[in-house]
């Protein structure tokens, strides 16, 4: 997978974010203008002096109408003739768009590229959401024989459980945590603690998966400012530097899979970010993974290499990823209580990093965090990105 060596270091010199939440009164563009107007002026320069905006969105037509969005974009964020790209990878689509970012800039085509994502999925109706994701599977084998996203992790949640024992008690034990994470963040969706009974009571979506199993529909947008690493402090005082940046594919459908517990998408990118970066899973501090559902952060655990395979159960149960264990993971409340806006999502784990990195967390600040780990995932594993960040260069 390993391919050419950047030419330059990249750095994140800026970062801006929305709440994430129902957004009744805002608009695709207005989250997309907030977010993107914090993360300029967090960077300490203008918008005259971005060369190249990069937006991920996976379904700005089914959810609003609105297609074109990296014109839409350049436009309202007031920055035409600036050339605007948007990137579309289901789930994945904000990590896809700081990957072309990041090679935008290492490759030294640019030195300032705004990086963001953003979603609006609460203007339609559920049934129609529900729709728009289904296009992240593979429709004609899948979705027209009404699978659903819930439905697919509910078959890898009922493998992992066959296979290696995972109980139903590991699997909320994931909400919990990240509920107790997401509390503690002032721009999660859900800031409110729960219990494992609160999860094992709520309403079965897909068995074994039940509603605080599941992340929610959400809008919101995120951004970061990124620049190369020889001028990064020029701009800022605390600038963070992109170690790794990694993508891998896998088959679309489920079934064409040999072992559905294991994302072999996420098995290939992390391999080539740690060569990338030239570390281990031992030398990560804290980690954003992708907890669409609890099942998928048991997964995470172990296609990262923080466990070996079919020891993820035990790790949530053992408080390894808890705020101070080993390796802590989903500071932010991760997707299932921070929100899941699915464009936005890939950015919005980097400003956690970002934030954990800089000391900048308060009560769900990562003690002696130097190196962060962010997993995105569209679908249900087809497109996954790995980055690793670093405080230090």
């Amino acid at each position: 997978m390993s391919g050419l060596k950047p030419v330059r270091e990249v750095a994140i010199i800026g970062i801006g974010i929305t709440k994430f939440g129902e957004h009744w009164n805002l608009g695709l563009k207005e989250l997309a203008v907030q977010a993107g107007v914090k993360a300029v002026d967090s960077a300490g320069i203008s918008g005259e002096d971005i060369q190249l905006i990069v937006g991920g969105n996976m379904s700005g037509g089914l959810f609003t109408g609105q297609e074109h969005g990296s014109a839409l974009l350049a436009d309202y964020l007031g920055m035409n003739p600036t050339p605007a790209i948007r990137t579309e990878g289901a789930c994945s689509s904000g990590g896809l768009a700081l990957r072309t970012g990041y090679m935008a800039v290492a490759s030294g085509m640019h030195d300032f590229v705004a990086v963001g994502g953003v979603e609006k999925m609460t203007d339609v109706y559920g049934p129609q959401a529900t729709t728009a994701l289904a296009g992240a599977m593979d429709y004609e084998t899948e979705a027209y024989f009404g699978a659903t996203f819930p439905g697919i992790y509910a078959l890898i949640a009922r493998r992992h459980m066959h296979k290696y024992g995972t109980t139903r008690r590991q699997l909320s034990m994931v909400a919990v945590k990240n509920h107790e994470n997401g509390f503690h963040n002032p721009y999660a969706q859900y800031r409110r603690k729960i219990t494992v009974e609160d999860v094992e009571k709520s309403a079965m979506v897909a068995d074994p998966l039940r509603l605080l199993d599941c992340s929610p529909i959400t809008d919101g947008a995120a951004t970061v400012i990124l620049a190369p690493a020889d001028i990064a402090k020029k701009h800022t005082d605390k600038p963070i530097y992109i170690k790794a940046s990694a993508q891998a594919s896998d088959t679309l459908s489920l079934f064409a899979r040999q072992d559905i517990t294991t994302l072999g998408a996420t098995v290939h990118a992390v391999k080539e970010a740690y060569r990338q970066a030239k570390l281990s899973s031992k030398d990560i501090d804290f980690a954003e993974v992708h907890d669409c559902f609890t099942i998928a952060e048991i997964c995470a655990y172990e296609d990262l290499g923080f466990t070996k395979k079919g020891n993820g159960g035990k790790l949530i149960e053992q408080g390894e990823t808890a705020l101070g264990g080993r390796i802590p993971v989903n500071t932010s409340g991760g997707l299932k209580s921070k929100g899941h806006p699915v464009g936005a999502t890939g950015i919005a784990q980097i400003i956690e990093l970002v934030t954990q990195l800089n000391g900048e967390a308060g009560k769900r600040q990562v003690k002696n965090a130097n190196i962060g780990l962010a997993h995105n995932v569209g679908g249900s594993g087809a497109t996954v990105t790995v980055h690793i960040l670093s405080r230090d260069r």
